[in-house]
């Protein structure tokens, strides 16, 4: 419910960011033919950037997702009013030249948004989403009549205002509604805006199982870039300046976010084709704004070009296996990739103008069609499940499938794998300077975006998803050669570097050769693929050397990158191909050095999610084999073995240094599990468990011949003292459902003794390499701090002491034995009794840690004499 809350708040938001930004452009409009207009364009410009962000916070934050237009509306407005923002700016600052240039610059925009919220708006009528399809509507409108309005002024600009008027007085209803729902925490309900509908709700989460709801948003702005020159080829505009420049980079940086918001989706094709298609969005309004230094047109680097149509024919394939429709859409920018290398001037030649006309067509029918299938019972067909089918009697291609299929390297992650991405990066990167540039004109060949954008911008965001899944090794190469392309490029193919050569680029260019070295030793203990990789990388950075210092053999530099390339686009297809299908098509080759540990450990150490039953079973398995295990728990990660293997429990054990000092505890999952024995506990000691467990409380029981009754056979010597035992019910249903499926288990801290908690099933790995049999991963622990300990070895005499104060504090303990102790009619003081500070707990080295070791008999007087006890009479 408080969820449902939020992103209502959420909603609302958005929706008054809606109705701002129409009001000023209703403001605006109404004013627009007025020699001083009410608002500058600058200030126009600057509030509707600041609501552009806005809105796509509020889209990115998916509020609720029965109103599933919600999301594409406002991403979709906030891309419009981002680009029209800088254009205002632009125009407020002299940068465009009257009526012409500025019609110039935002019809072809205009256009796209006509559309694109026209067709929004038509699938929310189809679908009675009626908010959204009156706000996508009316903007809609507003655009058709601001176009009309720019080529013939009788049209005036009241019907743009009034457009707007409805969109604010529309959107402001519903904010407020939205906002009277959560103040009101769900009492007050303005007619029209309840949308916490459960059957809807329910109905669309079934639709949209497995679906990627941001793709809409991408083929809007494939629409977004295909208009800027696809509306110069008609004759719309009358010429490619600076000023459509903000449609284009706009579209590239929200292309960018639709990227790693597909990762998230763990839609990894997808975010793969939008990455892509937002590196060409970059170099298009680069090779805009190239008309501001250079007065001839800009060369395209044929290479590369050719290079980017086959990646994208390779990507064509392969989501062809999920749609065939969604292939075919690919097949347009393998087109457009052609007939870019085909052209000397690139996207100023009529050709690649004409297949931007056809994305655009193709983008839009795309867009109606994915946007309608989002709720529709009856679907428009788009071939899904067709290869699938096909597929299925070949025994050689068998694609992967199942939760599995984005399981991260170390158990936990929220995205998908981007390395296909990056290698793809990395071949556009090296292929983009394979054509010799002039030292004495470096900006007239547009390289800079292709080295910046894909070689820079997109490997260092693949490196941070990499980090995210776990692969340390392979996010610190991305990162590093990604700072690299980024500072090579500008420097070189800026002008920066020009004809010069210098002692200080030769320092930076030998740093850079350092830690690559690093990388390239440690890849000789990940994969023969990767060694290589990184290896021909060192010969890219020896070239840069060389050129540094003006001793380059002729060719060196071509060749080496050739060699990449090649090289990367063989890692692109091992990337695809391994996760798409089962089996190594593309071998990436064993790690050349094998060492024992957390390396070599890695084929012995089963990495296993928390989140599936299968998981808990195979720790199980392994438990009831004799083996030691890494979990997760309510407070922080442990290492267990089953009670009745006592070479489990021995192995446990002795993974700990100095152990003897610190025994194990033992846990439970139910305390039916001690009923047989219940005639031999005290009945406050009894009541007080039942009354304290579940719950991260470990208790601290005098040893006895309850013992037997668990099993534990010779494991009973490595458990507790023998004095007493430390025994829990953990408040975790992971750990509860392996207790039931092995029987009472031995714990023990997962980290070698006198060291810190375990917070992390990364840590596990970290601090007891392959001395386990197997972790379950389930990310970050609930707790930074273990379980509160507490003494109940003289709970029948009336006294209970404190070991330590964990996660449960001690009023909350007392509060709990309070009222065992009223049910047995006992009296009780604690007049004596003062909270343990911080300080004094960090003393206590005797302490038992995270609620899972005894303490000896000496420690435990020791502390009973340190913390005062809690006392209670009859």
């Amino acid at each position: 419910m408080a969820e449902v809350q939020v992103e209502s708040l959420h909603h609302s938001i958005g929706l008054l960011g809606i109705s701002a930004g129409s009001l000023l452009l209703a403001v605006h409009s109404y004013s627009f033919t007025r020699p001083a207009p009410l608002i500058p364009s600058t200030a126009l410009g600057v509030l509707l950037f600041v609501l552009s962000a806005i809105l796509a916070y509020a889209g990115v934050r998916k509020s609720l997702r029965n109103v599933y237009l919600f999301v594409t509306l406002c991403l979709t407005l906030s891309v419009l009013w981002c680009s029209y923002g800088v254009i205002h700016i632009l125009a407020g600052q002299g940068v465009l030249n009257g009526l012409g240039d500025y019609r110039n610059a935002v019809v072809p925009g205009l256009v796209t948004f006509t559309l694109g919220l026209l067709i929004i708006a038509g699938v929310g009528f189809l679908h009675q989403e009626v908010i959204p399809a009156i706000i996508a509507s009316a903007v809609s409108l507003a655009c058709a009549h601001e176009i009309a309005a720019l080529y013939n002024m009788a049209f005036g600009s009241s019907a743009v205002a009034c457009n707007y008027l409805i969109v604010c007085f529309t959107a402001t209803y519903f904010a407020v509604g939205r906002f009277l729902y959560f103040l009101s925490k769900e009492k007050i309900i303005l007619p029209g805006t309840d949308l916490a509908n459960s059957k809807a709700n329910e109905l669309v989460q079934d639709n949209n199982a497995g679906t990627n709801d941001l793709a809409i948003t991408g083929l809007i702005l494939n629409m977004l870039s295909a208009s800027v020159f696809g509306c110069k080829l008609l004759g719309v505009t009358n010429n490619l300046f600076v000023g459509q420049v903000p449609w284009l980079w706009a579209a590239a940086i929200y292309q960018t976010g639709v990227c790693i918001l597909s990762y998230r989706a763990l839609d990894s094709l997808a975010a793969t084709f939008f990455g892509f298609t937002s590196i060409l969005k970059f170099a298009g309004g680069y090779s805009l704004l190239y008309r501001i230094w250079q007065a001839d047109e800009p060369v395209f680097p044929v290479p590369l070009l050719v290079v980017f149509a086959v990646l994208f024919a390779v990507l064509a394939i392969f989501r062809a296996l999920k749609s065939p429709l969604e292939g075919l859409y690919l097949l347009f920018y393998v087109a457009y990739c052609i007939s870019l290398a085909c052209c000397p001037k690139g996207f100023f030649e009529g050709g690649p103008q004409g297949v931007d006309v056809a994305i655009f067509v193709a983008s839009a029918l795309m867009t109606l069609i994915y946007l309608y299938n989002m709720k529709a019972s009856t679907k428009f067909p788009t071939g899904e499940g067709t290869m699938k089918a096909l597929l299925a009697r070949n025994s050689i291609l068998k694609l992967r499938e199942g939760k599995d299929l984005h399981a991260p390297y170390l158990g936990y992650s929220k995205y998908a794998d981007a390395e296909v991405l990056g290698y793809a990066c990395s071949v556009l990167a090296s292929f983009s300077i394979t054509m010799t540039v002039d030292p004495k004109a470096p900006l007239a060949t547009v390289v800079i975006p292709w080295v910046v954008a894909a070689g820079g911008i997109f490997k260092l965001l693949c490196g941070s998803l990499a980090f995210a899944r776990g692969k340390t090794l392979e996010s610190s190469a991305f990162i590093l050669y990604g700072a690299m392309w980024i500072i090579w490029g500008l420097t070189r193919y800026s002008g920066l570097y020009g004809t010069s050569r210098g002692f200080q680029v030769a320092v930076g260019i030998i740093a850079f050769m350092l830690f690559n070295g690093f990388i390239v030793f440690s890849t000789l203990f990940l994969s023969i693929s990767w060694f290589i990789y990184s290896l021909t990388f060192w010969l890219i950075l020896i070239s840069f050397l060389l050129d540094a210092v003006n001793a380059i053999p002729a060719g060196y530099d071509i060749a080496v990158t050739i060699i990449f390339g090649l090289v990367s686009f063989f890692c692109f297809l091992s990337a695809l191909f391994n996760s798409t299908f089962e089996g190594s098509l593309f071998p990436v080759g064993r790690p050349i050095v094998k060492l024992s540990g957390v390396g070599g450990g890695s084929t012995r150490c089963l990495h296993l999610s928390a989140r599936k039953a299968s998981s808990v079973k195979k720790i199980a398995e392994i438990l009831k084999n004799g083996g030691a295990c890494g979990i997760p728990t309510d407070t922080v990660y442990v290492l267990v073995a089953a009670c009745n293997r006592p070479d489990g429990v021995e192995k446990a054990y002795n993974t700990k240094r100095q152990a003897q000092d610190r025994p194990m505890s033992l846990w439970i999952s139910n305390l039916k599990q001690l009923e047989p024995a219940k005639h031999l506990f005290n009945p406050i000691l009894w009541d007080f468990m039942k009354a304290a467990w579940p719950s991260p409380i470990s208790l601290v029981v005098s040893r006895g011949k309850w013992v037997d009754f668990l099993g534990m056979k010779d494991s009973s010597k490595y458990v507790g003292t023998p004095q007493s035992i430390a025994i829990r019910i953990p408040d975790c249903s992971v750990t509860t459902h392996l207790i039931d499926l092995v029987g009472p288990i031995a714990v023990t801290s997962a980290n070698p003794t006198g060291e810190a908690d375990t917070t992390h099933h990364n840590q596990v790995y970290a601090k007891l390499g392959d001395k386990v049999d197997a972790v379950l991963c389930d990310g970050p622990s609930p707790e930074n701090i273990a379980s509160t300990v507490v003494d109940c070895t003289k709970i029948e005499s009336g006294n209970i002491g404190f070991f330590r104060v964990g996660v449960v504090p001690k009023s909350q303990v007392l509060q709990i034995l309070e009222e065992v102790q009223k049910k047995h009619m006992v009296g009780y003081t604690n007049s004596a009794f003062t909270l343990e500070d911080q300080e004094e707990q960090q003393n206590h080295s005797h302490t038992v840690q995270s609620g899972r070791n005894a303490a000896s008999p000496k420690e435990r007087i020791s502390a009973l004499h340190t913390n005062n006890v809690f006392s209670t009479k009859k």
